[in-house]
């Protein structure tokens, strides 16, 4: 009988769909979430190989060391700035599966992309088998709104201002390839830490991404201009006092004008996951 999976952050939008798709595979899943509110808000449905919750906080080293006191292979969907902790409370020899993210990569660092670069370092200087994987802009998670925000902001705004004109590449991935990821990397015998990279079956401009989303939508296509990212920073402020715009800071901006392009050419090696086309990603989105 295959050994079960302890997914750290369970309630969370990556951690629900990944017990779900554990679940579907006929794998004994147990919960570890820090909110007992969230874990039933999240809607799973009782199964027979779904454990009870274990409450633990990745902040509280007693209650995740117990949790995860029986773990032999643990996937933690919770932010990678938390990888010390983990590592700390897991058992020696469990296999360990981590989420990061491919924002360690930017040369506009904030306390996320910091966070996930600790988290890595964390992981390759502790000699632990088992991988963190750095996904690209997830979309298409159940309670997602990255894609849902980006087409109320269409909706709303006649002309979309991007620094060059959204010509910066970008390459999101769907939920439902991560989930795949996630998956296929609990079935590899990893010999030591390693980092892999997720992300979607080929770059393409911001600017077309918009307009690929803007279609799945239903929406009219959107009218890109072409600002300097210096002029949106000076503008962002005075659009956040706007009902119904986003606040956007400085680094955010200089983020839309950074190629986020990456080879999956290990993804699709190591893990066997061949991910969707955005096309085929939005109409699931969208979807009724």
């Amino acid at each position: 009988m295959t050994s079960p999976v302890h997914v750290i952050g369970a309630s969370g939008k990556s951690g629900a769909a990944l017990v779900r798709a554990l679940l579907a595979r006929r794998i004994a899943v147990v919960p570890v979430a820090r909110d007992a509110g969230r874990w039933r808000a999240a809607g799973i449905a009782a199964h027979p190989l779904l454990g009870a919750l274990r409450l633990a906080d990745l902040t509280d080293p007693v209650a995740l060391r117990a949790a995860l006191a029986d773990a032999s292979r643990a996937v933690c969907t919770a932010h990678a700035r938390n990888t010390t902790a983990l590592l700390a409370a897991a058992p020696p020899g469990a296999r360990l599966v981590l989420l990061g993210s491919t924002r360690r990569f930017t040369r506009w660092l904030d306390a996320h992309g910091e966070g996930v670069l600790h988290g890595e370092t964390a992981l390759l200087n502790s000699g632990r088998s088992g991988v963190m994987l750095h996904p690209t802009m997830i979309y298409g998670a159940q309670g997602e709104n990255n894609v849902r925000r980006l087409a109320a902001l269409i909706r709303r705004l006649p002309v979309l201002p991007l620094p060059g004109g959204g010509s910066a590449l970008v390459q999101p991935i769907h939920q439902d390839d991560v989930t795949a990821c996630i998956v296929a990397a609990l079935q590899v015998d990893w010999p030591g830490p390693h980092v892999l990279t997720i992300a979607g079956p080929s770059p393409l401009p911001y600017a077309d991404f918009v307009r690929a989303v803007a279609a799945a939508a239903k929406l009219a296509r959107p009218r890109v201009m072409t600002l300097p990212a210096g002029l949106l920073m000076a503008l962002a402020p005075l659009a956040a006092r706007v009902p119904g715009l986003p606040s956007v800071s400085p680094d955010e901006i200089r983020r839309l004008g950074e190629d986020k392009a990456f080879d999956i050419t290990q993804m699709t090696a190591i893990l066997g996951v061949k991910p969707i086309s955005l096309t085929e990603g939005l109409a699931r989105t969208f979807s009724p």
